[in-house]
């Protein structure tokens, strides 16, 4: 009788336990979204590819994609008449405001961009980098591109 019970809870969660680390397995080594299109070389430094998640409308009012920037890629400067907001969700990049130090973003990071403050981010040297990107507000803009990173201030030491 305590084997007709017992095996079958032991099955299932010797199951699912092996489901549970096939899922992290397969997590870790791929992205839960596609890698979408490459992004426009004249918004950008390297390779970078840009997935839609969310598009705008007059409801949400807010556009969400999955960034992933190759080592050594960047966006240019620019700024969001809203803000934006970076969810960092691998690898290791650069973030910087105008004016400011360059910041590490890590795989967990939340990057809060205020309105209308200038700034890039994008992939360490060393590194790619993959965030969710979301821009709120829309009704006030999406984003206004400037001019492009260049190597010196992208190399400059932290």
């Amino acid at each position: 009788m305590i084997h007709r019970i017992f095996l079958p809870l032991i099955f299932m969660f010797s199951v699912q336990s092996g489901y549970a680390q096939n899922v992290k397995a397969r997590n870790d080594t791929a992205s839960i979204f596609p890698k979408g299109t490459r992004g426009i070389a004249t918004n950008f430094t390297g390779v970078v590819w840009s997935y839609p998640l969310l598009a705008d409308d007059t409801v949400y009012n807010c556009v969400m994609g999955n960034v992933t920037f190759e080592p050594g890629a960047r966006s240019n400067w620019h700024y969001h008449q809203s803000g934006q907001i970076l969810i960092i969700t691998d690898g290791v990049g650069y973030y910087q405001e105008k004016g400011k130090p360059i910041e590490l973003m890590r795989k967990g990071d939340v990057i809060k961009c205020p309105p209308n403050v200038t700034h890039w981010h994008g992939a360490s040297p060393d590194s790619a980098c993959t965030h969710i990107a979301i821009v709120t507000n829309t009704q006030k803009g999406v984003v206004k591109w400037l001019q492009p990173v260049s190597d010196q201030e992208y190399y400059k030491q932290k």
